[in-house]
């Protein structure tokens, strides 16, 4: 028998009082032997019963094993464990001792001396440069390639420039310039920005015997996200290498870049040839690293750090290349929850670890803001953020006089700073690190809720500062679409325009309006002398042919300026209503054919067919279409799967409500027979359901053997297995039929297992795992599997995974943004063939097309991207969907690849049609026809008097699906 558990220590009440609902929980789940609770909980059992004795609070990460393998609510419990801990903690104190970490600002060259982990790489930068008079430092945002050149290399140098682009790299540069050689800002940025050769002008004056200057640009990204026009800002880059390999040369240069910006410096043709041999790469610190940039600031401080916590940031640090400043920000929380002079882990845990801290920090501070300053927050972290650079979210920064601060303002602005979320800097403002792009969930949700809105946004900021710096040149003002769009997402936004962009808002919005007064004017003047004409026919008939070809330029006129007017709004409604922006291009083009209504048009194709599939209350999880296109499925957070009719796509409905699990339905799979569906439900099941007759669904089997929440399931394509994925770290086989039996577990003890899918073949099955990697499992034999091959590349959890048809490629998609294809048909040497990049969020689904050629993957950046796969195994994007006003999380297609299923955060799923014609080659006819037979519901008389007041109404697609007049 086990043994009885001892009675709970004396102690502090609220700790025994924590313990004593621990051991409470541990009845209620029928009171598992700690062995078994072990197994459950993959933590030691010693753990597990240290945790319920009552003798200290246990660590955040022994209570949710504990808990999990309870069944309990493991939020709930995080909940009560950082209200006690912060209790028990000691007292947060911020005063004006000078901390030994710097949080999330960047280290500078008067932090040299608390600068540590990094001698060995600024000794290789160092080395390099004295080899090379120009040299490239690339590393992903948070690796700390700022602090290398900055607290590392700079104090190393003698004379030095260094800045960061901005929107005025030439300006930056010649303020910089100024300040150490001498001369007026202004003077110099003219000769900079006059010849390629004025940076080696510039630098060559001072006399022979001063040491070389060397040129320091950190964040060299800016220079591609900032709105500068091309042609400046290769005339930069053009000083810097000019300056750099002149004959004579007195200076070097190095640029800090993120790695994800390395093809855009490798679209510069001097660029590529300056960084051939000239480049260092930063990567993750090594444990050793990590060791000195922990322990040796703290040291220098007379401080010490426990050794539990030591050996917790070494684990969760090690390997992540983006982790440096979420760990700098967390030892600088930790440290003002000190005890004594010791840095602990309760502190760090209290603080909300790494991956926590932040958040926690930037809620603790915006929780404390009224209603008004927690707006102001919010437009002002949005308008210093810049989104869809092919590279995912960057900071900007911003001249303070651009934010139109009010007072509150002001005082929102000094206590983020004062925190170090943000940075000012003489007369500029911006976010300190990206790593709170990432870390922070109520920033992202607020970047995610109108992506196209916040670039229509920047925009508008630059396009009103060249206006405001050409003394306000008519000839700067939006007209047409820009203006359309610009307005259109004011109206909808909820963002503070400054005052400048207002008034060249109004001004534009003037300026079109006199045009169109013009252009209405000359009608109406020319139907006069048409009138006129008509009396004098008898008199004149050559003047009335004047008179009808001068309405006619009118009427072309006039058509031409509603053309603009209608793509205008079409663009702004695109993703909000992007069936009734597709009507608004089509009546654009109809009115008359210009560039701009043409790509309007084109730009509405792809669009969701018919009507959206709303029949749930929650995230749509999964999506699902039949093998013969008449039927589909979906799974959702609110416990349900949906049975869809789509024979009638523009009219789907929905045949049956599927209500068997008792929890969020995480996955959805049809038969390849079409008699079977199977769901995956987050209360440790799969169900298999009898789908022959669709109006009358029944269960027919569960598959209740894991221990963790049912992530997903699929069958295999030739129907004799059946696969699930599970949290519990691993994946099972089954047979199928209306009795399937359990075959196999896959287990490579790679924590949570999210997706899973079998090959064609049947030889293979491919896991989506939670640490990073996939796994490629020998099946041929079903109940005998062999041992994985693990396939490792990329940095986040992989959470989908798809083989394509003729399964040579494995494609999967993860958490970093990427899906990454590679080339199994040796699967004991599997092959990484290419990075898919693209996306502004989270890689949620990837699937390939029925012939292989197409790959459909859905993110949390709202859109579905369609690559078409070329002969070598790369993929290139040859559309992007946008329809879903939240995450996109799941696509499916059709038996045929004609069709596409998507399903997201929004709670509706759409169904979209591809073309048979390649979308670059499709004309413009096609694209109204493909408009018209996707539309359910022709354009209402209301909308159209609300978007087209001045022309008559005749819809473009009638009911019927046909094209209109």
């Amino acid at each position: 028998m086990p043994r009885r558990e001892r009675p709970l220590a004396d102690g502090d009440s609220r700790v025994v009082k924590f313990a004593s609902d621990l051991r409470r929980l541990r009845e209620s789940a029928g009171r598992p032997t700690y062995r078994v609770l072990s197994m459950r909980a993959h933590c030691s059992a010693a753990a597990l019963s240290d945790a319920a004795s009552g003798r200290k609070l246990p660590s955040l990460q022994i209570t949710l094993a504990y808990v999990r393998g309870c069944g309990g609510e493991a939020g709930e419990w995080e909940r009560r464990w950082h209200e006690l801990a912060a209790e028990l903690a000691a007292p947060v104190v911020r005063n004006d001792v000078d901390p030994p970490y710097v949080g999330l600002a960047t280290f500078r060259a008067e932090d040299a001396d608390r600068f540590f982990g990094r001698e060995h790489l600024v000794d290789e930068v160092e080395a390099k440069l004295r080899e090379q008079r120009f040299l490239g430092v690339f590393g992903a945002s948070g690796t700390g390639k700022s602090s290398i050149l900055r607290a590392g290399l700079q104090p190393r140098l003698g004379r030095v420039v260094l800045f960061t682009p901005g929107n005025d790299p030439l300006e930056e540069l010649a303020i910089q310039l100024g300040a150490l050689l001498g001369g007026s800002p202004g003077a110099l940025r003219d000769e900079l920005a006059a010849d390629p050769r004025g940076l080696s002008r510039v630098v060559r004056r001072p006399q022979d015997d001063d040491p070389e200057l060397v040129i320091v640009v950190d964040q060299f990204e800016e220079v591609f996200t900032h709105g500068a026009a091309e042609a400046g800002r290769d005339h930069f880059i053009d000083l810097l290498i000019t300056a750099a390999h002149a004959q004579h040369s007195r200076c070097r240069v190095v640029i800090g870049v993120r790695a994800d910006f390395y093809a855009h410096c490798a679209g510069h043709a001097g660029l590529v040839e300056a960084l051939r041999d000239a480049q260092v790469t930063v990567g993750p610190m090594t444990a050793a690293e990590l060791r000195s940039a922990i322990v040796q600031p703290a040291a220098r401080a007379d401080l010490a750090v426990e050794g539990a916590l030591l050996a917790t940031l070494i684990t969760q640090a090690s390997g992540d290349a983006g982790a440096l400043p979420l760990l700098s920000h967390v030892l600088l929380e930790t440290w003002y929850r000190r005890r004594g002079n010791t840095l602990t882990l309760a502190g760090y845990e209290t603080a909300g670890g790494i991956a926590g801290a932040l958040a926690q920090t930037a809620d603790a501070v915006y929780e404390t803001f009224d209603d008004e300053q927690r707006r102001t927050v919010r437009w002002l972290l949005l308008r210093l953020t810049t989104t869809g650079t092919g590279a995912g979210d960057v900071r900007r920064r911003v001249p303070v006089a651009e934010l139109d601060l009010t007072p509150a303002g002001h005082a929102v602005v000094d206590r983020l700073t004062g925190i170090r979320l943000l940075t000012r800097d003489r007369d500029t403002l911006e976010i300190t690190h990206e790593a709170l792009l990432r870390g922070w969930p109520r920033l992202r949700d607020w970047l995610a809720e109108d992506l196209e809105g916040l670039r229509i946004h920047r925009r508008l900021t630059e396009a009103a500062r060249i206006w405001e710096s050409l003394d306000r040149d008519p000839g700067a003002l939006y007209r047409g679409t820009s203006l359309e769009a610009a307005r259109e997402w004011r109206g909808r936004a909820d963002i503070a325009v400054n005052r400048v962009e207002s008034e060249f808002l109004e001004a534009s919005a003037a300026a079109a309006e006199a045009e169109l007064t013009t252009a209405r004017r000359h009608a109406i003047r020319s139907r006069q002398l048409v009138a006129v004409l008509g009396v004098l026919l008898l008199f004149a008939t050559m003047l009335i042919v004047v008179a009808v070809r001068a309405e006619q330029n009118a009427t072309g006129q006039r058509n031409n300026a509603l053309s603009e007017v209608a793509a205008g709004k079409a663009a702004g409604l695109r993703t909000s209503n992007p069936g009734l922006a597709a009507q608004l291009s089509l009546v654009a083009f109809r009115l008359s054919p210009t560039d701009e209504a043409t790509k309007a048009l084109l730009d509405s194709v792809p669009l969701p067919l018919g009507t959206r599939l709303t029949g749930h209350q929650d995230h749509v999880n999964a999506v699902a279409v039949a093998p013969d296109s008449r039927l589909a499925a979906t799974a959702s957070h609110d416990g349900t799967a949906i049975l869809w009719d789509i024979a009638e796509r523009r009219r789907p409905r929905a045949s049956a409500v599927l209500s068997g699990h008792k929890a969020n339905v995480n996955g959805v799979a049809f038969s390849p027979d079409q008699r079977m569906l199977a769901t995956a439900g987050w209360d440790q099941t799969a169900l298999l359901w009898d789908i022959t007759d669709p109006s009358a669904v029944i269960t027919v089997a569960t598959l209740g053997a894991h221990h963790g929440d049912v992530n997903s399931v699929s069958f295999s394509p030739d129907n004799t297995l059946l696969i699930t994925t599970s949290t519990d770290a691993t994946a099972k086989l089954w047979s199928t039929g209306r009795e399937p039996q359990e075959l196999a577990t896959l287990s490579a003890g790679h924590g949570g297992v999210v997706s899973g899918v079998i090959s064609r073949d049947r030889r293979f099955a491919a896991t989506a795992n939670w640490d990073g990697t996939a796994a490629l499992w020998p099946i041929a034999d079903p109940r005998h599997p062999g041992l994985p091959v693990i396939l490792r590349g990329h940095t986040a959890p992989v959470v989908s995974v798809a083989f394509s048809p003729h399964g040579r490629i494995l494609a999967t998609a993860a958490q970093d943004r990427t899906v990454r294809l590679w080339e199994v048909a040796d699967p004991s040497a599997p092959r990484e063939l290419a990075v898919l990049a693209g996306h502004d969020g989270t890689v949620r689904s990837v699937e390939f097309s029925p012939d292989g050629g197409t790959i459909a993957t859905a993110s949390e950046d709202q859109t579905v991207r369609l690559w078409r796969l070329q002969p070598d195994g790369t993929a290139a994007t040859f559309t992007v969907l946008r329809g879903h006003t939240a995450p996109a999380v799941t696509a499916a297609f059709g038996a045929d690849g004609r069709i596409l299923m998507t399903g997201g955060d929004d709670n509706a799923a759409l169904l979209w049609h591809i073309p048979a014609t390649p979308l670059d080659r499709l004309q413009p006819e096609e694209a109204a026809g493909i408009v018209c037979s996707a539309i359910a519901d022709p354009i209402s008389e209301a909308d159209w008097r609300r978007y087209l007041p001045d022309v008559d109404y005749r819809p473009p697609c009638p009911a019927d699906g046909s094209l209109g007049g």
